[in-house]
């Protein structure tokens, strides 16, 4: 889940007054009411799962940064939103000093494994001190929301990058690979790239236990192609090589194996 997606521009207030630790959290609990997803959600249930999360301990985790977070039940999907209070206030953070910022998380109940994605998520932006000065410095709701999601590592969609799969050929015939470097070179939209490699048998025979259990009459040439190809055109790049060097079952010098990529 993608905090770009989640955080409620409608959740988000710079500049605001609070002086501890109940106005903060009655503050949140009204910010996080104007969300839609939030609508037939009571702001006393709210508050009194934000107070009840305090009660265990802190989440004012020091250097003037709180997260403060619940799970309640009838919740359909994640609420964050930003308070930021350039004065201060006492929120019985970990090392006693006032709070500025503050990022909140009301979360379904049932989602406890990607409330702790969504906090490790948070308290990576907040980890860096010069992108919470930034944010506390917004004059503006919208600048403060722009501020928070410029900082934001959104995970990768893999919707996006996974119309590519991987072929990985080792091959120790020389004769044989340029033949295979010239069919993977024939597809416009392949990436192809050869590295040096060498056989295990050749670390293998040098062991006592296992020498002479091995003889590789190609071991002086052994490289490996990595190329990315079009899934459309993976049955036909693998139709081409077995065209050229025949049948990969019955060959003991070329290793061709497929992968399906989530992220290219």
């Amino acid at each position: 889940m993608s905090l770009i997606e989640i955080l409620r521009s409608e959740c988000v207030q710079a500049q605001a007054e609070c002086r501890n630790r109940e106005e903060v959290l009655t503050t949140l609990a009204r910010l996080a009411k104007q969300s839609p997803v939030l609508q037939n959600m009571a702001e006393a249930t709210i508050l009194q799962g934000l107070q009840n999360r305090e009660e265990l301990s802190t989440t004012g985790f020091g250097n003037g940064i709180a997260i403060p977070h619940c799970r309640l039940e009838g919740v359909e999907d994640f609420v964050v939103g930003i308070l930021s209070v350039p004065t201060g206030a006492d929120f019985a953070a970990m090392d006693n000093e006032p709070v500025k910022l503050f990022v909140f998380i009301i979360a379904p109940a049932s989602q406890s494994n990607v409330h702790i994605k969504v906090l490790s998520a948070i308290s990576q932006v907040l980890n860096v001190p010069d992108h919470v000065a930034e944010m506390n410095r917004a004059p503006t709701n919208e600048v403060l929301a722009e501020n928070f999601l410029r900082h934001v590592r959104d995970e990768a969609d893999p919707k996006q990058h996974d119309n590519k799969n991987l072929f990985r050929v080792q091959i120790q015939n020389e004769d044989l690979f340029q033949d295979v470097v010239k069919i993977f070179a024939g597809f416009n939209t392949t990436t192809v790239m050869v590295s040096e490699a060498e056989p295990a048998a050749n670390y293998i025979n040098k062991m006592p236990l296992f020498a002479g259990f091995w003889s590789d009459n190609n071991a002086e040439f052994c490289k490996v192609i990595l190329a990315t190809v079009d899934k459309k055109d993976t049955n036909e790049t693998i139709r081409r090589i077995e065209q050229k060097v025949g049948s990969l079952d019955e060959r003991n010098d070329m290793l061709l194996t497929v992968q399906e990529l989530f992220y290219c």
